[in-house]
């Protein structure tokens, strides 16, 4: 056995540096997870009502839906942003929705 004492220094660097990561790895995880068009299914999806094609909503259980509203010109899709009939949606994390779709959290761009 040896008298070798750790500095408190040392102890507090090494937590700070454990500590550190955590968040880091946390942050990496979700951004390799947030990739790829949203899928329709998902749950959070789900919850919001989001559909591929606005003209398949359902009027009578989405009562905000009116006409001529879909993720292209919606308030949370950034414009000038759609590719190939796709869109990102800060709703969704960035990912990509359908131009041509909708969800309940649809808002009128100024």
């Amino acid at each position: 056995m040896t008298d070798r004492k750790i500095a408190r220094r040392d102890v507090l660097k090494g937590a700070l540096v454990g500590v550190a990561t955590v968040p880091l790895s946390a942050l990496l995880g979700r951004a390799e997870a947030a990739t790829g068009p949203v899928d329709p299914n998902e749950p959070q999806a789900k919850s919001l009502g989001y559909v591929t094609d606005a003209a398949k909503v359902d009027p009578k259980a989405n009562p905000n839906f009116k006409p001529g509203q879909h993720c292209a010109n919606c308030l949370q899709a950034p414009a000038g942003k759609e590719a190939g009939g796709m869109v990102p949606c800060n709703i969704f994390g960035g990912r990509q929705v359908a131009a041509k779709g909708w969800c309940k959290v649809w808002v009128k761009r100024p």
